[in-house]
């Protein structure tokens, strides 16, 4: 009965910077990593990987598993999503662990989760099912963060009106997220899910071609034919998986992205419809078609069962009597969790003991070094992706030309382009240091791109007539009607961006290239030498201390705006 319970909307919360959550969020997160650690030590001394072919004709199949292990992990975030941003948004007591929860899982590096969780998991599943559970839990890490935070902005930026329609005609927890929650998030959702699959592809490499030693882990697919084509030198390799992915990416954009973007349009709160909707040959191509009119006619009756049996399971009630019939089953939660995180936090701090004061000093430092690229990597994100973003979500003109054209480089693993660029600045002063900017600003921009776009795609036609009437353009158009509409979209961005770039820190700091191993100061540099080395106390405490460093910066940087834009920023 507790799925879409008749909970209470958002209210204004408090101006809160830390909470006693966390500090539980943060224990538990270093548990659940120790505990990875420690069962990475038996796991096998040897794992023999698959053989990766580089002929053409097995592309196709490669290209099928690589879509696969993406659809199943954006639909593992999507369902994430869905849940876990609502219970964020509406209820207050939840709101105080979620958010913070989801501010330390968006921060925690992938390349230095993935060895724990791969470790751990062969340790005690087969190695076949490990590595591809591995590998979908790994790209769902990539792609779940900034679509919870985009369907949580939304949720908490519904207009007043429309909420108080929503009580006025009663409607449950069911109704009111198919009829006013989930038609309102589905632009943000919609451009989320392409950042999403765009931000999955770059890590879709990183999750096919892991190896540790001994222990090989990679997976058949594009990532892992482009890494060995890379290793072999073949070029013409190199061009054909590129091509295949460049299609794929291509394929996704005309059949999947282009119609759910035309469709969604239907869901703008405006007044006016838009001069220049956008459009979708397949969508209109399907949408009159009789097969689909069939198939509608059969999902409507479903749809009305749906309705019938959701408003059974989760009737009209008041929030008090839900509380008070799970007070017993909170207070064992929380003992049992609190005698879990005891236990854990124990054996945590003890392997952190073994790290010496000489590693924590320069651990500092590298938090430092990484702290000053990832600030400089997303200011110049935010220079270019502001007004190339409303340029696409203003100008359907414009955007039927650069859209496919940015989700397809977007979409090209960034890691496969690296080594090129390297090659160019290596011998400048400071050229690592510039290819490290230059990888992470490849993990950022992207995140801030989308959501500008989406922002500025859900800007209501009615108030664009309304600044043309009242003679505004230029600078006073941009300070009174674009940059408010957009700003908790680049908030969300802001922070997923800023996640995103701390995650590519682990391969922009630390490089094998030329068969020499170039690295920079930094505390993905360093994350990265502690798996090569085998030193889990170092990992641990360097991926702890990444995590905590992210966390101290979103709670006092990123949420005050959060909130701003909440308060302030709603269309209403």
């Amino acid at each position: 009965m507790g799925i879409f319970e008749n909970i209470l909307p958002p209210k204004d919360r408090m101006a809160r910077r830390f909470t006693w959550g966390d500090a539980v969020v943060l224990l538990l997160i270093a548990v659940l990593l120790y505990g990875g650690v420690r069962l990475a030590f038996d796991a096998p001394a040897e794992v023999r990987g698959p053989e990766i072919r580089l002929e053409p004709q097995v592309l196709p199949w490669y290209a099928l598993l690589s879509v696969g292990r993406m659809t199943a992990a954006y639909l593992l975030s999507l369902l994430f999503t869905l849940f876990y941003g609502r219970a964020a948004a509406y209820n207050r007591s939840a709101e105080r662990i979620l958010m913070p929860l989801l501010d330390v899982l968006q921060s925690v590096p992938i390349l230095s989760f993935l060895p724990v969780v791969l470790l751990s998991l062969s340790a005690i599943l087969p190695q076949g099912i490990a590595v591809e559970l591995a590998s979908i839990v790994l790209i769902f890490t990539s792609q779940a963060w900034n679509l919870t935070f985009g369907w949580y902005q939304s949720l908490t930026t519904i207009p007043k009106e429309l909420r108080e329609a929503s009580s006025i005609f009663r409607l449950n927890g069911w109704l009111r997220f198919k009829k006013l929650e989930l038609p309102f998030g589905m632009i943000s959702l919609i451009w989320n899910s392409m950042m999403s699959w765009a931000g999955g592809w770059f890590f879709l490499m990183a999750a096919e071609i892991f190896t540790v030693g001994a222990r090989d882990f990679r997976l058949p697919g594009l990532g892992a034919y482009l890494h060995e084509a890379a290793n072999q030198g073949d070029t013409q390799a190199i061009l054909w998986g590129l091509g295949a992915l460049i299609l794929t990416i291509i394929a996704l954009d005309q059949f999947v992205w282009r119609p759910l973007l035309a469709w969604s349009d239907r869901f703008k709160v405006e007044m006016v419809e838009s001069d220049e909707p956008p459009t979708s040959w397949f969508y209109n191509a399907v949408h009159n078609s009789t097969l689909l009119n069939i198939l509608r006619h059969g999902l409507a009756r479903l749809n009305e069962w749906l309705d019938a049996w959701l408003l059974r399971l989760a009737p009209l009630r008041e929030l008090d009597q839900a509380t008070t019939e799970r007070d017993w089953r909170s207070l064992l939660l929380g003992v049992t969790l609190g005698a879990f995180l005891l236990y854990g936090g124990i054996r945590t701090g003890w392997m952190l003991w073994n790290v010496s004061l000489a590693q924590w000093g320069y651990l500092l430092l590298s938090v430092g070094a990484t702290l000053l690229r990832v600030t400089t990597s997303l200011i110049i994100a935010l220079a270019w992706t502001i007004p190339v973003g409303v340029l696409i979500g203003t100008n359907r003109r414009v955007a039927s030309i650069l859209q496919p054209v940015v989700q397809v480089i977007a979409s090209i693993p960034a890691t496969a382009i690296f080594p090129v660029f390297l090659l160019l600045v290596v011998n400048l002063v400071g050229g690592l240091n510039i290819a490290a900017i230059f990888l992470m600003l490849m993990g950022t921009q992207w995140y801030l791109l989308f959501n500008v776009i989406a922002g500025a795609s859900a800007i209501p036609q009615d108030l664009k007539y309304t600044s043309a009437l009242m003679g505004l353009s230029g600078w006073a158009r941009w300070r009174t009607l674009i940059l408010p509409a957009l700003f908790p979209y680049i908030i969300t961005g802001g922070i997923t961006a800023s996640g995103g770039a701390w995650n590519a820190s682990i391969v922009a700091e630390y490089v094998e290239f030329g068969g020499q191993t170039l690295f920079t100061t930094g505390i993905g540099s360093l994350i990265a030498q502690a798996t090569a080395r085998g030193d889990y106390p170092l990992l641990l405490a360097a991926t702890l201390s990444m995590v905590l460093t992210v966390v101290l910066i979103n709670r006092l940087f990123w949420r005050p705006l959060y909130r701003i834009a909440e308060d302030k920023y709603r269309m209403e």
